[in-house]
């Protein structure tokens, strides 16, 4: 007889499964989740059209760690309070801010960051597959394919980050 391996991701594995307390936990992970994106929105090297920050790396790992639907509860949260007006992006500031902003430069990089949160959830979905035990024979040869796919899936996230951003881009680099 063979034991099934949960598939959680890290969010789900830690703290309260059920009740008034798994419903805290998300709150919390969701807060602590906007702040690491403010704060890794500010950790940035200058450079043309938008600034380079980690915040797609703090995306990525969102995306791995909470699932899709805390996650994206996270970054769209994320995008709710910089279009209220406050300064969580990287070149935001008191003169522009919220909505104006958003539609700018980095617009393309807050779009990319949704769809790159997602690809990176169904990266890690996918390789956990691979990890229940009842299917040991299919699995070898899903193992053998699952990390070279899941690998290719993060790169396509940074891909689909930047992707939204080059035809403005290019269309700025103009004389």
């Amino acid at each position: 007889m063979t034991t099934q391996t949960p598939s959680l991701t890290l969010a789900e594995a830690i703290f309260p499964q059920t009740g008034r307390a798994l419903r805290v936990k998300q709150l919390v992970l969701v807060v602590a989740g906007i702040t690491a994106l403010i704060l890794a929105a500010k950790i940035k090297i200058p450079m043309f059209p938008v600034p380079m920050t980690m915040g797609t790396f703090a995306v990525l790992s969102i995306g791995a760690a909470y699932g899709a639907r805390l996650g994206l509860a996270t970054i769209l949260g994320y995008m709710l309070i910089g279009a209220l007006g406050f300064d969580v992006f990287a070149g935001s500031s008191a003169e522009v801010s919220g909505v104006t902003y958003m539609m700018g430069g980095t617009g393309g990089y807050l779009v990319g960051y949704v769809l790159a949160a997602f690809v990176t959830t169904t990266a890690v979905a996918l390789y956990r597959l691979t990890e229940v035990k009842d299917r040991a024979k299919r699995n070898h040869e899903y193992r053998r394919w699952a990390a070279p796919l899941a690998v290719a899936l993060i790169l396509a996230a940074f891909a689909l980050v930047f992707a939204h951003v080059w035809p403005l881009a290019t269309e700025w680099s103009k004389p």
